[in-house]
């Protein structure tokens, strides 16, 4: 997917986060959004998702060519954030099942070979709400790289991940690379150091 910014701003109780965003996310292309806390990395992810509406300017985006509207953004995006809830009452089996019920999956895979590949192979008939946080985590990030989405928002991926965690999100994140439209909002350089291009929403902050 290609994403143009074309004049975007976002203000909150008459004060702007941030505003005049001219900016491209080229097709198959590896970004990161960077920034101080509260400089609106989140906030961007979530305009372009469709979470929330610019205040001005414009989000052109296309998909082969094609312009995406708004409301059919999700349809072709996976989205994940420490801050999205899951079904908690769910075990990790059932959550996969769902979810996959609405979202294509990225490969020929079923979902035991989800759970082995994600390594929580002890915890398949575990409910959700007995996960730790970082095994939530892991599970969020599954959902979304098993999705067959070609654009992927990323918003603090390593958030509740040990060293082991963090190295398994590498190792995953080394598949979708070069082939989806990959955007990471972070301030942490692991998070996002193999991206081809940095966008610092910082200097878009108007006081």
């Amino acid at each position: 997917m290609k994403i143009l910014l074309e004049q975007v701003g976002k203000k909150f109780n008459r004060q702007w986060l941030f505003k005049d965003i001219n900016y491209t996310f080229d097709e198959h292309k590896s970004y990161a959004i960077i920034g101080n806390n509260g400089s609106g990395k989140s906030t961007l992810l979530q305009l372009i998702y469709g979470f929330q509406t610019t205040s001005i300017g414009n989000i052109v985006i296309t998909q082969n060519q094609q312009t995406i509207l708004p409301y059919q953004v999700h349809l072709y995006a996976a989205f994940v954030a420490p801050y999205l809830e899951l079904l908690e009452e769910f075990t990790l089996y059932e959550m996969l099942m769902f979810h996959f019920q609405f979202k294509e999956k990225s490969a020929s895979l079923s979902v035991d070979e989800m759970i082995e590949i994600s390594n929580l192979q002890s915890s398949k008939n575990k409910q959700i709400k007995l996960f730790s946080s970082g095994m939530k985590q892991r599970l969020k990030l599954a959902l979304t790289f098993f999705s067959n989405a070609p654009l992927l928002l990323l918003d603090e991926p390593c958030s509740n991940l040990d060293a082991q965690g963090i190295e398994w999100y590498h190792e995953m994140i080394k598949n979708v690379i070069g082939k989806r439209t990959v955007i990471i909002a972070s301030n942490q350089n692991y998070e996002y150091d193999f991206c081809d291009a940095a966008l610092n929403i910082a200097d878009f902050r108007h006081q």
